[in-house]
């Protein structure tokens, strides 16, 4: 007759016996039984479980194929995990990411979670597998991590279509928002020093500028505002109607006016990177084409000062009474010009595909923006609706921009000195910067009233400027129309002009 054990401590010393004697029959087994044996035993017998098992499990795995690029699913999958398995994971490990300043937690090695998806739950599992051989000296042992998805198999739709797809799509937008935005700038090709390198350098991009605090008219500024949110929500719409996402922005006005403060602005609104694209460094069009490729979604590609880049302005202005042959060997002659301005080989041919081509459909959620101070200077083919999509004037300084700059810098919204300060910009053209310069605090002892008539000092002295510069304006008018045969004009008739 078989004893059973009467107490707790009886029990749990059988139990600790019968587990050593398992490890040690399992060490023997894993010493002298050869390893395909028992790689085929255990196949065999995980093939029995699943049979029986009503479970179904998917395995992510990092690396694929050629293990030189991570997994954009598994990279996916991990930002949804980090996000949702740090409130309810025992385990985390906390690493720096990669694109982010940000602390970032997520599931240790062979930790748990669950999930619940329209009442289905599912288990996410993070674990790894160790290469079986012996590493080198000079290497360490190649770990493949993996996330294994568990699941009832009355579920298998629902999971395979819907949730794995919720999945990805939460964590890429995750992988947006937390993302560290950078500012890319292109090299000459010479400096590249392997085929690997890639073709833009970047800086962390930390531009504080807003839409908030750009001297704006109020109604121009919610424009601009809806036009690119509108933009960024149309993923669907364009594909509906066929075009490429991408959006051109052509930024004109006087220097000084906020052109590449605006540029900031519209990053910061959208999330997205800036492409500071530099023109005369690029080759030809075939190097233009590999930088586009290069560019990554959620972008802005910006071009400034586009009239001085290049030789590419004023190429196809139409001259009546040319006969068509003549008028194509014009169009040659100025292609080659262009062609050849300085070390550079783009055309205006290779930067209009390059704008909306069909190299220009790669990737999307692109804008292209354009700035320049002389809008008339540029080739109306560069600047035309499909291509450039919306002009943006950015003109002299009024006073709602100034009450928006007083607000920044100094803190005001009203003061007794405004009135003065409306009538004087009636009269004067002011930009922004001018504005802001004289706004700007010099020295501790200066407060808000002082800043304030240093800018009307500004005004009336660029108004006296204004009046003197139309008096001289008029002085030779009154002359060229005055002056007789010779060319010469006496002082009483000067004068008498002067005064009439």
């Amino acid at each position: 007759m078989e004893m059973v054990p009467s107490t707790m401590t009886e029990m749990w010393t059988t139990m600790g016996s019968t587990i050593a004697s398992f490890m040690f029959i399992w060490a023997i087994i894993r010493q002298y039984c050869p390893y395909e044996l028992r790689r085929y035993f255990e196949k065999y017998t995980h093939t029995i479980m699943t049979y029986f098992s009503p479970y179904i499990k998917i395995s992510i795995h990092e690396f694929t194929g050629d293990r030189l690029k991570r997994s954009e699913v598994y990279v996916a999958v991990e930002a949804y995990l980090s996000a949702n398995s740090s409130k309810t994971a025992k385990r985390l490990k906390a690493e720096m990411g990669k694109d982010s300043n940000n602390l970032v937690l997520s599931m240790d090695e062979y930790e748990k979670v669950t999930d619940e998806f329209r009442g289905a739950k599912v288990w996410w599992v993070a674990s790894k597998v160790v290469s079986a051989t012996r590493p080198m000296a000079y290497y360490p042992e190649q770990e493949k991590r993996y996330y294994r998805l568990t699941f009832h198999k009355r579920y298998r739709e629902m999971i395979t279509g819907a949730y794995l797809e919720h999945v990805v799509k939460e964590g890429k937008e995750i992988r947006v928002r937390n993302r560290q935005r950078k500012l890319y700038t292109n090299s000459p090709g010479y400096k590249w020093p392997s085929y690997k390198q890639t073709m833009w350098s970047h800086i962390v991009f930390e531009h504080p500028a807003t839409f908030g605090t750009m001297a704006l008219e109020p109604d121009k500024k919610k424009e601009i505002i809806e036009d690119l949110v509108t933009f960024s929500e149309s993923k669907e719409f364009y594909a509906r109607i066929g075009k490429a996402w991408k959006r051109g922005y052509l930024l004109y006005g006087p220097p000084g006016t906020g052109k590449s403060t605006m540029i900031a602005a519209m990053a910061n609104l959208l999330n997205y990177d800036v492409y500071d694209l530099e023109l005369t460094a690029v080759k030809d069009n075939t190097e233009l084409r590999k930088l586009l490729i290069e560019t990554t979604s959620k972008s802005i590609i910006v071009i400034e000062d586009i009239d001085c880049s290049l030789d590419l302005t004023g190429q196809r202005k139409k001259k009546g009474g040319k006969a068509m042959a003549d008028d194509e060997k014009e169009r040659k002659e100025v292609k080659e010009e262009s062609g050849n301005s300085g070390n550079s080989k783009v055309t205006l041919s290779g930067l209009l595909n390059f704008i909306d081509g069909l190299w220009s459909a790669c990737g999307g959620e692109r804008l292209i923006v354009f700035t320049t101070n002389y809008v008339e200077k540029l080739d109306p083919a560069l600047i035309r609706r499909g291509r450039m999509d919306k002009h943006i004037e950015l003109s002299y300084c009024g006073f709602e921009g100034f009450k928006v700059l007083a607000k920044n810098y100094l803190k005001l919204e009203t003061h007794p000195l405004f009135d003065a300060i409306d009538g004087l910009m009636k009269e004067v053209k002011i930009t922004p910067a001018d504005v802001a310069e004289n706004l700007m605090p010099k020295s501790p002892l200066d407060d808000a009233e002082k800043c304030l008539w240093s800018l009307i000092q500004a005004l009336e002295e660029a108004k006296e400027e204004a009046e003197a510069e139309a008096e001289a304006a008029t002085t030779k008018k009154v002359v060229e129309q005055s002056q007789d045969g010779d060319g010469v004009c006496s002082e009483n008739c000067m004068a008498e002009k002067a005064s009439e």
